[in-house]
């Protein structure tokens, strides 16, 4: 295998530096995310995600050379009406938001005014290449992803986002539940983005939460069974899988081919995914990480 960067793993990994549980300064992050973006995996890392609140608080301002380019994506941690007082901020830094990821409702809301909302701002954002709506696992999921399906085929750039772990049990979906709205994503045409959780490439306890965390290695085999036309049960199955060697065998022979429906998932540390990356041999380890 080349040294590069797989195909299938292009750009999985947003770095999430400022993000819990790393929680970097900022200017630390920039450092740091400067230093991927040049070395010989950069393939695999995106952007830098800032929340809203910070670019809102002037927290970009004298960090960034307008000559740059930095390319960032835009965390609406202040909600919908936030994202219209961020963006103009960044022009001024030379700073690109190629992405916006925000929340349309929260656990029981139905998302789907949120969602509405969410179409009527970013209408007016030129120069945005993709809009992210994180839909709870709850009420009115199919809805909601109907709505972004028939809004995508209008032309919008607008796709899911999911949550797939946190501070609380119920923040982290069983496989059934993951693998159902994987294939609904699937079903609708639907690119998906997810969040938190995905700390280790193979499904694993965590002994200090007691929280059992989805492997990004699986979610990775399992998006390619859905995309092959595989049902819930299969794609299910392989969310569950805690050995690393059936996950190979689904993903190997497809590491030169572009990944399907999975965008990706943002990391608060950038090597740590790509050190277990080379560990199950998915990247080769030429070079010093």
């Amino acid at each position: 295998m080349s040294t590069q960067v797989p195909a299938l793993l292009d750009g999985l990994v947003d770095d999430a530096a400022v993000f819990p549980p790393g929680s970097a300064a900022l200017p630390d992050a920039l450092t740091a995310h400067r230093r991927h973006r040049a070395a010989w995996y950069a393939d695999l890392v995106g952007p830098l995600l800032v929340p809203a609140s910070t670019v809102a608080a002037g927290g970009l301002s004298g960090l960034v050379d307008p000559a740059e380019g930095l390319v960032v994506g835009l965390i609406g941690d202040t909600g919908i009406a936030g994202l219209p007082v961020a963006l103009p901020l960044l022009e001024p830094d030379g700073v690109t938001a190629r992405q916006v990821e925000v929340f349309v409702a929260k656990r029981g809301e139905d998302p789907l005014p949120g969602i509405t909302e969410l179409l009527r701002v970013t209408a007016t954002t030129p120069g945005v290449e993709a809009v992210y709506a994180e839909l709870p696992l709850t009420f009115g999921l199919m809805g909601a992803l109907d709505a972004l399906a028939a809004a995508r085929a209008d032309g919008v750039p607008i796709a899911a986002k999911f949550r797939t772990g946190g501070l609380a049990a119920e923040l982290f979906p069983t496989p059934a539940e993951l693998a159902a709205v994987i294939c609904a994503c699937r079903d609708r045409g639907l690119p998906f983005k997810l969040t938190a959780g995905l700390h280790e490439a193979v499904r694993h306890l965590d002994p200090e939460t007691g929280f059992t965390h989805h492997g990004y290695a699986n979610v990775l085999a399992a998006t390619l069974a859905a995309a092959g036309g595989d049902g819930v049960r299969a794609v299910a199955e392989l969310l569950t899988v805690a050995d690393p060697r059936p996950l190979l065998e689904h993903l190997n022979g497809r590491l030169d081919a572009p990944r399907p429906l999975w965008v990706g998932f943002g990391s608060c540390s950038i090597l740590e995914p790509l050190t277990d990356l080379i560990r199950l041999g998915l990247v080769n380890g030429g070079y010093d990480v």
